[in-house]
């Protein structure tokens, strides 16, 4: 399955991460692009109906948001998670960025 940012931000958030982090970032990317729809717990969670995460666990817990989209995975949004809840801002974030892919 192709993947492609929705925009730069995304990218700058990833290379603004530890190495050991943005490794397992990319470890869970690769995920996505090979198994796509399939992807499951512990890795990958449906949040809405067209609103995915990818779930990067370690030092850093970090969330991206992504969709699928004229048969590719949009990454949308990404933040280190702090808390249990995701913060209303960031899934707001997600969502908007996901309907703008229409």
């Amino acid at each position: 399955m192709n993947i492609r940012f929705f925009d730069s931000e995304l990218e700058k958030f990833i290379h603004a991460l530890g190495p050991e982090t943005i490794a397992k970032v990319l470890r869970v990317i690769d995920l996505l692009e090979q198994f796509g729809h399939q992807l499951a717990l512990p890795h990958s969670k449906k949040l809405a109906e067209r609103l995915f995460e990818l779930r990067v666990r370690g030092k850093q817990e970090v969330r991206i948001f992504y969709a699928f989209h004229k048969g590719k995975a949009v990454l949308l949004h990404g933040f280190v998670k702090k808390s249990k809840r995701i913060p209303a801002r960031e899934l707001k974030t997600a969502l908007q960025k996901s309907k703008a892919l229409d």
